[in-house]
């Protein structure tokens, strides 16, 4: 089996950086990646999209050109296209390309897997036509490929307000942005804003979001309390009611995106059975890592967003930072070689997360988005509803793996990454308990669908690589 000395899984900014920091360090890191580019979920196809006129995606996107840029060093072995169909404790490593699975020992192994959107579940949320925000903007940045109008984003957050601000320069209408957050959620932030001000980068552009928002017209409706999409196999309309008020409203509309922030991807350290804890924060799981990002299991490090929601520019610093333990870890170098670089990089990083407790309190979406009523759909590869996990509670399953058990809820395509955190937060509420009490799914490889004959392929080319 080939043996490698440090693996970096993604290559988003945290991916980019650490490999860029490994090959200074004299190690030539292995970066993979399943999708065909470069950049991320952030940086997204930054290479190829089509909107090359710099302010329509905005100065933010571009910075990510020199990163991308970096990653073309001859001495970094970079995979695009390849998934990873399995990672064990002992950082054995199942990669599948163009229809070939290979198996490959790492030494160390940074996870730079980022984000991913927290379930939205409304009425409807599956009708062709709704989709998340994150995809909305994936579509555009690919593609420049723009939703059918009219166009309603509903939800809460920052990349809400960005993407529509995105939407706006290409020239799409917007017919209203439904912001969930709730009265008085500026006033509980209001504490945290000494503390984000050593960030005045990020808050000086949200506030610009907000007023060319404004500038442009666009219907900002407030304090959103219910949401409904409507349509006969398609989306053809958005209902919802504000706080205070007794009657609803009724649009048009033929595309919905929705959002209420981000929360860390952590299928694959779930699935090494890293220890997790429940951010109360950011309502949700995260590793727990040490000074160097380490997680429990030797020789496993998570960068980035996928172990708590940190943002592109942190995220690159610790990609940095974390590409330090590396080296550390692999003996590469003495400590006190790296003390003034790791400490300064932990500087930045402590400065550019100072506005996170802000925007945590700000943007984090209320029970009612988080627990949806009974007949919402909950899992939607299995078409498992709220109600149906409600009453697993109530026949006595205290956690996610029992309610698999008898509904099938968490075992479609997604493997829960869709419908996990709404269930251990209805069963948490229907039995009285703590998140942290109830748990999360338990999961397993493969990551990735692999067929028998791919697997096959790859245990018999480890073989001739063994006797050979």
């Amino acid at each position: 089996m080939e043996i490698r000395d440090v693996v970096i899984l993604g290559s988003g900014p945290a991916g980019m950086a650490a490999a860029v920091t490994a090959a200074d360090y004299g190690i030539t890191p292995l970066v993979i990646d399943e999708q065909p580019t470069p950049g991320g979920q952030i940086y997204r196809a930054i290479e190829r999209t089509p909107l090359r006129e710099r302010s329509l995606l905005g100065l933010d996107y571009w910075y990510g050109e020199a990163l991308v840029k970096g990653l073309k060093d001859t001495r970094i072995d970079y995979r695009p296209a390849t998934s990873v169909w399995q990672l064990t404790r002992q950082r054995e490593l199942g990669l599948l390309q163009n229809e070939h699975a290979d198996m490959l020992q790492a030494r160390y192994v940074i996870l730079a897997t980022g984000a991913m959107e927290r379930p939205f579940p409304i009425p409807g949320w599956t009708l062709p036509g709704v989709m998340t925000a994150g995809s909305g903007q994936i579509l555009l940045k690919s593609s420049g490929v723009a939703p059918q109008a009219p166009l309603v984003l509903a939800g809460t957050g920052s990349l809400l307000l960005l993407l529509a601000a995105q939407f706006l320069r290409v020239g799409v209408p917007i017919a209203a942005l439904l912001d969930t957050t709730p009265p008085g959620r500026y006033r509980q932030a209001l504490p945290h804003f000494p503390g984000a001000l050593r960030n005045s980068r990020t808050l000086v552009k949200g506030l610009g979001l907000l007023r060319e928002l404004r500038r442009a017209g666009v219907r900002h409706v407030k304090h959103v309390t219910a949401l409904r999409a409507e349509g006969e196999g398609k989306l053809q309309s958005v209902t919802w009611q504000c706080h205070g008020q007794g009657k609803g409203e009724t649009l048009e509309a033929s595309t919905l995106l929705l959002h209420q922030g981000v929360v860390p991807n952590t299928q694959i350290t779930r699935a090494l059975d890293c220890v997790h804890e429940w951010d109360t924060q950011q309502l949700a799981w995260r590793p727990r890592l040490d000074e160097w990002l380490r997680t429990d299991v030797e020789g496993i490090a998570v960068a980035g967003d996928g172990g708590g929601i940190v943002g592109a520019r942190a995220a690159e610093l610790q990609g940095r930072l974390a590409a330090l333990g590396a080296v550390l870890s692999l003996g590469c170098i003495q400590p006190d070689q790296m003390v003034s670089e790791a400490n300064r990089l932990r500087r930045r990083l402590a400065r550019e997360t100072a506005i996170r407790p802000f925007l945590d309190t700000l943007y984090q979406p209320t029970s009612q988005w988080r627990l949806p009523a009974d007949d919402t759909l909950v899992c939607r590869c299995e078409e498992v509803n709220a109600g149906e996990i409600r009453h697993m509670a109530e026949l006595g399953c205290r956690g996610p793996n029992q309610t698999k058990s008898f509904t099938r809820c968490g075992m479609g395509p997604c493997q829960g990454r869709m419908c996990g955190l709404t269930v251990s937060e209805l069963l948490a509420d229907a039995n009285g308990q703590s998140v942290e009490e109830t748990g999360y799914y338990r999961l397993r490889p493969p990551f990735k669908p692999i067929t028998l004959g791919q697997l096959a392929g790859a245990v018999r080319k480890d073989e001739c690589q063994r006797e050979s």
